[in-house]
């Protein structure tokens, strides 16, 4: 499958931002969709994922109570809406896809396709 990650920018801190992930190729709907973020000198770490069919998501404790993942199977796409950004959320995020379900969509290994990420900026 194909995606393409789009929607960053610069934002001031407490700012909102919605990302999104367009997706191509295989069926959709049968994939679960994660987000992972890699700021310089850092590893790529997980933000949140949304699963396939049931639409169960899971989120980083960073992100909880802050960013809300959705999915439109109709249109391809995944949007990671982030409110209450801070400074330490400015990085690369990539969206990418797997065939699993459940916890092992926190780790990077479970996903078989990436996107080419989108640069958030969160400015104090």
């Amino acid at each position: 499958v194909q995606l393409q990650a789009s929607g960053g920018g610069l934002v001031q801190a407490g700012g909102s931002l919605r990302l999104s992930c367009a997706a191509s190729g295989r069926a959709f709907s049968s994939l679960s969709i994660g987000w992972f973020r890699q700021a310089p000198g850092n590893e790529r770490e997980f933000v949140a994922a949304i699963t396939a069919s049931s639409g169960i998501t899971y989120y980083a404790e960073s992100a909880k109570g802050r960013f809300a993942i959705s999915r439109d199977n109709a249109k391809n796409t995944v949007h990671p809406q982030m409110n209450s950004l801070k400074p330490e959320d400015t990085a690369i995020y990539y969206c990418a896809a797997a065939e699993w379900i459940g916890p092992r969509l926190r780790t990077k290994d479970s996903y078989t396709d990436w996107g080419q990420g989108t640069q958030v900026t969160v400015s104090s």
